[in-house]
């Protein structure tokens, strides 16, 4: 009896550690939205207040993973990432037939700019959109396809068993034990001038500095590896610069939407 339970323990361990959800997790997409409602315009934070029914962007943020465990909407898991080879051309590579984060945010977007889309849908799209603008700044989303964003790659964090993608994910965030209304409040301040930098280009631009970052972020850590207070002490910056990042950015979008 007690060896079947150790295996079991093994079982849901090694599950737990290995295939866990590639995701912020919810304080790092909290993070994001509360960031984006500072940036709103006054106009435009009463017509989404109004369209989610009083809501928070904060709130929503996490609504893409909760959705994730039920069947009816297996078809957008794929839109929380993309992968194609480094170093190259997003509109060279091959496309994942059931699409990826690149054309689920366009289809968010389009749908949103579309007069004639149903309450329902610009609920539902705008509660994704605000998601996949924070996954399009966790690097490891347009990671490697091979290692699955970095979830295959196994490493300790303070001597517990975990991954690469969850380190970026959650693990860094959780130890720093902050609030995501915390981590909101205590973004560095930027200028007007920074501000606008941040928001330049394209989204496909923001993939392509993000996959930038992941190649960073694969050299950052081997297979193995006991990640502790150093390896946080190197990259919780680059952390919270990228959810301060997602949260300008999304507001842009969201006050060119509903302008």
């Amino acid at each position: 009896m007690r060896y079947k339970i150790f295996l079991l323990s093994l079982f849901l361990f090694v599950n737990l550690t290995t295939f866990s959800t590639p995701i912020w997790g919810p304080t790092g997409h909290r993070a994001v939205g509360k960031i984006a409602e500072k940036h709103l315009k006054k106009r435009v934070k009463r017509k989404i207040k109004k369209l989610l029914n009083g809501e928070s962007l904060a709130f929503v943020s996490t609504y893409a993973d909760e959705i994730k465990s039920d069947k009816n909407y297996n078809d957008f898991y794929t839109w929380h990432y993309v992968n194609f080879p480094f170093n190259s051309k997003y509109e060279d590579s091959k496309k994942n037939p059931k699409g990826d984060l690149i054309t689920g945010i366009a289809t968010c977007i389009k749908i949103l700019k579309d007069k004639k889309s149903s309450k329902k849908d610009n609920v539902f799209y705008l509660k994704m959109l605000v998601h996949l603008i924070g996954d399009l700044h966790q690097p490891l989303h347009i990671g490697r396809a091979e290692d699955k964003g970095g979830n295959s790659i196994q490493v300790q964090w303070f001597k517990k068993g975990t991954n690469l993608h969850r380190v970026w994910d959650i693990n860094m965030i959780d130890e720093w034990d902050m609030s995501y209304v915390e981590l909101a409040d205590n973004t560095k301040f930027l200028s007007k001038k920074e501000i606008k930098s941040y928001q330049d280009g394209t989204v496909l631009d923001w993939v392509y500095e993000s996959q930038k970052l992941a190649i960073s972020v694969y050299k950052s850590a081997n297979s193995g590896d006991k990640l502790r207070y150093r390896y946080s002490y190197d990259h919780f910056g680059t952390v919270r610069k990228q959810i301060q990042k997602g949260g300008i950015r999304l507001a842009k979008i969201l006050n060119d939407i509903f302008k």
